[in-house]
């Protein structure tokens, strides 16, 4: 293409040596697509066990609390890295999955088991986004429910957790920005993400520089205005609580 010629001459080393665009822009496009769906996706899911664990946490059997907190503490003072080859290569041996692509780049054996190494890993913050989410209900609003006959169920389904949900989605949608970023590692797997296209691009052209300094532009793109954007809702929603 004719504007390839503007980045001629330029040193592999050179911080905005972009002639590999040319060539190899639908793997940044791609990856993107990529990093997007598998994020959404990822802490999507991991907001079922969050929920479950976030109760269990709150139980008053200690056993179950216990058992929730064995699992956070797991999750959360471990790798991301060693989970994922975990899951890939010791659940996943066991459970096969297909090879079959869809949307044209998506390889489901290798796709799947990235959601469910992201989605359980995000569901242990996610389930401490949800508790403290509950804890900072006023105590008041539960003994009210359980005094118009409400059970301890009831009362956290009909009158805590609404007004809990309120607290929980600016935290959230900071955890979904934060997995963008982390979901990078899928990568090693052969999963066709943003960074996979990168060390791609990186590998077959010797430009060690430039091919990074575009994945974090993206990256940049994706999460600053993302940042932002949370602020807002978050300012928005004290100013809902002052009112």
């Amino acid at each position: 293409m004719w504007w390839s010629n503007l980045f001629a001459g330029m040193s592999p080393a050179n911080f905005f040596n972009f002639s590999f665009l040319p060539k190899y822009l639908s793997f940044f496009v791609q990856g993107l697509e990529y990093t997007l769906l598998l994020s959404i996706i990822s802490v999507g899911l991991a907001v079922i066990p969050a929920l479950a664990l976030a109760l269990m946490r709150l139980s008053r059997n200690k056993f179950v609390r216990n058992l929730s907190g064995a699992y956070i503490a797991v999750f959360r003072s471990t790798p991301m890295m060693v989970q994922l080859y975990i899951i890939f290569y010791g659940l996943f041996s066991v459970i096969k999955i297909p090879s079959v692509v869809i949307l044209g780049f998506i390889d489901l054996s290798r796709f799947i088991p990235g959601v469910v190494a992201l989605s359980l890993n995000s569901s242990a913050y996610v389930a401490e986004i949800i508790r403290a989410g509950i804890l900072a209900v006023d105590q008041g609003q539960t003994e009210a429910a359980r005094c118009l006959g409400l059970t301890q169920g009831q009362a956290m389904r009909y009158v805590v957790l609404p007004q809990a949900i309120k607290n929980i989605i600016p935290t959230l949608a900071n955890e979904l920005v934060t997995m963008v970023k982390e979901s990078s590692i899928v990568g090693y797997l052969g999963v066709q993400d943003l960074m996979w296209g990168t060390r791609t691009t990186v590998g077959a052209t010797f430009i060690p520089l430039s091919p990074y300094v575009l994945a974090a532009a993206i990256y940049f793109c994706i999460n600053y205005p993302a940042g932002k954007a949370i602020e807002l809702l978050e300012r928005r929603m004290r100013r809902g609580d002052k009112q």
